[in-house]
């Protein structure tokens, strides 16, 4: 946002130094156009006043030496013409030379032929090499025997307008330069607020629930805005923590009377048939007492986990050194083979509750939920080295495509594994707080079934890459 308000701003005063500068530049070069066309028309005023009387007198030497000393003096030629066109007095080698590369010449002299006295033609541009033609009827009226006319060259003048240019670029270069310099800082400043802001609701969105904006400072707009995100985010907080007081208030409270449903239950076992109805009756009580209880384990770890919300780096070797003899002897007493690919020197963020225990559980799923005969953990570095890949791979059964995304949902079950002892909450719970350390748990196509009938199922955790300051 800063970068685009100064895109905004720098342009504007560009097009406001423009407005102004670009009519004085004008200004400015018809300026010193018109002081040399004035110059000019003086001069050639002056010397048809001495031709008419020079003419009338038929004394012409006094005048054609001041027109050749005013060629050199000013490098201008200057010369008397008849009404034939033809050079009476003046440098004629010079100014023919000068008339060749003048295509307005001949309408501006049988103008002043005419009696009319010559307009500026205001070729005033910078990059135009045409010469200014003045030319003055020697007479009046009728009685008009000739004309003076000059050619001037205007590479003197255009160059001071340059130069007048330059120096107006630079006064109006120097304004733009402060703003710069000021609006960065300035604009930074306006901006602190809402950088403030935004960076509160990115630790929101990382699941911070404490996070809260600077309500004291900014504009009054903004620090209404701020208050008014704080009591959502107070209302949401409030929220969430009842909720999880609920959960965690009602797993207990319903623990003990169901422990002792349980045991009431089981004390019935000495006084039923080892065969007959009240047996199979009192098995399948038993099972369902013993998956609520499983059910309320569940919810209270749901809860606790829940309520942790930081992300902390971990070394993702070192973690996994604390957790892969286990994991291998697990994998061994089920008769299958564990495979750890994970290089070193791996840091990422960590999720709440820890790395290692959402690891568990998706170990745990591939051994129990499975039937698999091989599992595979790798690690590897992905988009640009932002994040870290942690895949749990197997050979078995796996999950059809359309049931993954159902399988990151709480209590949901695959049709295939009712009877299999588990709640339906364990990749809710890991989807969750992976997702509030910045991260993603996707399920994807895993190893190639021994039988080729098929894959197995990967569990992929995508977390980021810690900091190296952190």
């Amino acid at each position: 946002m800063h970068r685009r308000l100064l895109v905004v701003l720098v342009p504007l005063a560009v097009l406001l130094v423009a407005a102004l500068g670009v009519p004085l530049s004008i200004t400015v070069a018809e300026r010193e156009m018109q002081e040399t066309y004035v110059n000019r028309l003086n001069d050639v005023g002056r010397f048809a006043s001495l031709a008419e009387t020079a003419l009338s007198t038929g004394r012409t030497e006094a005048l054609q030496q001041e027109l050749t000393r005013y060629h050199e003096l000013y490098g201008i030629p200057v010369a008397l013409i008849d009404t034939s066109g033809a050079v009476l007095l003046g440098p004629t080698d010079a100014y023919q030379e000068a008339a060749r590369a003048e295509a307005a010449l001949p309408r501006i002299v049988t103008a002043a032929l005419a009696g009319a006295r010559s307009e500026p033609s205001w070729e005033w541009a910078p990059w135009d090499d045409s010469a200014l033609v003045v030319a003055e009827p020697v007479g009046r009226d009728s009685e008009v025997v000739g004309a003076v006319v000059t050619i001037s060259d205007l590479s003197r003048t255009r160059e001071l307008i340059l130069v007048r240019w330059a120096w107006l670029a630079g006064l109006g270069l120097l304004p733009l330069l402060a703003l710069t310099a000021v609006a960065w800082p300035v604009s930074a400043w306006v901006l602190r607020p809402v950088r403030k802001l935004d960076a509160a609701t990115s630790r929101i969105s990382a699941g911070d629930l404490t996070t809260r904006a600077d309500a004291e400072a900014g504009p009054i707009e903004l620090r209404r805005l701020a208050q008014s995100f704080n009591a959502m985010m107070d209302a949401v907080e409030n929220a969430a923590q009842r909720q999880r007081a609920f959960v965690s208030d009602a797993s207990h409270q319903l623990r003990n009377p169901l422990t002792s449903l349980r045991l009431a239950v089981e004390s019935l076992a000495p006084h039923l048939r080892s065969e007959g109805d009240g047996q199979q009756v009192y098995d399948v009580a038993v099972d369902e007492l013993k998956a609520m209880q499983r059910m309320l384990n569940s919810l209270q770890a749901s809860a606790r986990m829940e309520s942790l919300r930081t992300a902390s780096p971990v070394d993702l070797d070192e973690m996994l050194a604390t957790r892969v003899d286990r994991w291998r002897a697990l994998t061994a007493t089920a008769g299958q083979t564990l495979t750890v690919d994970v290089p070193t020197g791996m840091r990422v963020l960590e999720p709440p509750g820890g790395l290692g225990s959402i690891l568990d559980e998706l170990i745990s799923n591939a051994l129990r939920l499975s039937d698999a005969q091989a599992v595979e953990v790798t690690a590897r570095v992905v988009s640009a080295g932002a994040v870290v890949a942690i895949a749990v791979r197997d050979d078995g059964q796996g999950i059809d495509v359309s049931e993954r995304a159902q399988a990151l949902q709480r209590f949901w079950r695959s049709p295939r594994h009712q009877n299999v002892p588990g709640t339906g909450l364990g990749l809710a719970i890991c989807a969750d707080l992976v997702g509030a350390a910045g991260g993603e748990l996707r399920l994807e196509e895993g190893l190639p079934r021994p039988d080729d009938s098929g894959h197995g199922l990967a569990a992929v955790v995508v977390l980021p890459v810690a900091p190296a300051s952190v």
